[in-house]
């Protein structure tokens, strides 16, 4: 058994390409008309042809309950960019406990894509800031063994 693509039911395809490519870089990798797959193995299907497999034309959009995870290197300069975007926040961004940035937002049909710093970048930014290894393994909530990996 083998996990392939995530998949998303969307309401108009087109529009939603067109929001994941310039949002967040992604292309389209395979085109079946209905059903798209782009960069990184994201899955769209449209709404109608996804009723006829499932059948029934019960599908709720905007249920909170399932997000898409990305990470992102530069995450200022990607926040900075998402200003400039009509996009619908779920929240601004924020520091986790842990202190990794992120911020969340909807796509099209009120999926929640989240992005976040890269949890290397964090380990870095913490370095750079004057903690010790131990102290960012600590404030991270990591082991020393993944700290030591990004001092390299």
């Amino acid at each position: 058994m083998k996990l392939k693509n995530p998949m998303l039911v969307v309401t108009d395809i087109d529009r939603t390409v067109e929001f994941y490519k310039r949002v967040l870089g992604l292309h389209v990798i395979m085109d079946f008309g209905a059903n798209k797959t782009l960069t990184g193995g994201l899955a769209l299907q449209t709404v109608e042809t996804y009723g006829d497999f499932i059948g029934t034309n019960e599908i709720s959009f905007g249920s909170n309950s399932f997000e898409l995870y990305f990470e992102e290197d530069d995450f200022d300069k990607f926040a900075e960019k998402l200003k400039s975007y009509d996009v619908e926040y779920v929240h601004p961004v924020l520091e986790h406990a842990w202190g990794q940035r992120v911020v969340r937002f909807y796509d099209p049909d009120k999926h929640i894509v989240e992005v976040g710093e890269n949890m290397k970048a964090v380990c870095r930014r913490f370095l750079d800031s004057g903690m010790t290894p131990e102290q960012a393994a600590e404030r991270m909530g990591v082991p020393m063994k993944f700290v030591n990996a990004c001092i390299r």
